[in-house]
């Protein structure tokens, strides 16, 4: 059976495994390929990004060889922008495009005038006060020495990429662009809605109750909204692959 991966894009200072749980929340046609960034998970021994454009492209790079299947791109926050970046490092190297991005959690590349204050490296108390408004790590983690030893330095270089990021002027994405964002969250609707910008094809948005991490918050909802959205451009690959409905009945739940 045919299925699209959808490559999942983690936010600051988090692994791949974020995203872990989606496998049992999406339909057997969707699969969920988590994208683990140097520097955490299974690649702890490799050095840390601050760069997102270099970043982008040594990602764009491991990616390429995969993309004989169809497949879409999902970020969240750091995730979302480095999803976006990705997406143009591919169309560089001439790859195949994503049948859709999905940009979560954060303000549009041209409205990044909220995340000047990022482009400085944070002490760990400033560290540990921006966890604690984003109100996504519990107490005891964030008490927890050890665990913030590891967690800081990922996080500090995170921030630094986001931060320092330079938005480059280039011709829009010829895919769907579906955003979300929470409505509490610190990103304002003028700023979530500029990512239509970055799209010559389609473009959606979704707001949802909760903070920052309300993809975590109200997970089951973000998967429908991904579900719905990849559903129509699958089928539509498929009646292209196949040369009519054929296998269509296979897309559902």
């Amino acid at each position: 059976m045919p299925r699209l991966n959808l490559y999942c894009l983690p936010y600051s200072g988090a692994s791949a495994m974020v995203y872990s749980r989606w496998r049992r929340g999406l339909p057997d046609w969707l699969e969920v390929r988590p994208v683990e960034l140097p520097g955490r998970g299974v690649r702890l021994g490799e050095p840390l990004q601050t760069d997102m454009h270099a970043l982008a492209r040594q990602l764009a790079g491991e990616l390429a060889p995969r993309l004989e299947q169809p497949y879409a791109l999902f970020g969240h926050s750091l995730g979302a922008l480095l999803a976006f970046e990705i997406a143009h490092a591919l169309r560089e190297r001439g790859c195949p495009a994503p049948l859709a991005l999905f940009a979560s959690g954060t303000a549009a590349p041209t409205r990044r005038e909220d995340y000047q204050d990022y482009a400085q490296p944070k002490s760990d108390e400033e560290l540990v006060a921006e966890l604690r408004e984003l109100q996504g790590t519990p107490e005891e983690v964030l008490a927890n020495e050890e665990l913030m030893s590891l967690t800081l330095p990922i996080l500090r270089a995170d921030f630094l990429m986001c931060g320092r990021y330079q938005y480059r002027p280039r011709p829009r994405l010829e895919l769907p662009l579906h955003v979300l964002g929470g409505k509490e969250d610190k990103s304002s609707m003028a700023q979530l809605l500029a990512w239509q910008e970055e799209t010559a094809t389609g473009f959606s948005l979704d707001m949802l109750a909760g903070g920052h991490f309300f993809i975590h918050e109200h997970e089951s909802k973000v998967l429908r909204i991904l579900k719905a959205n990849l559903e129509v451009g699958w089928r539509r690959h498929l009646r292209h692959a196949r040369g009519g409905d054929a296998g269509l009945s296979r897309v559902g739940a």
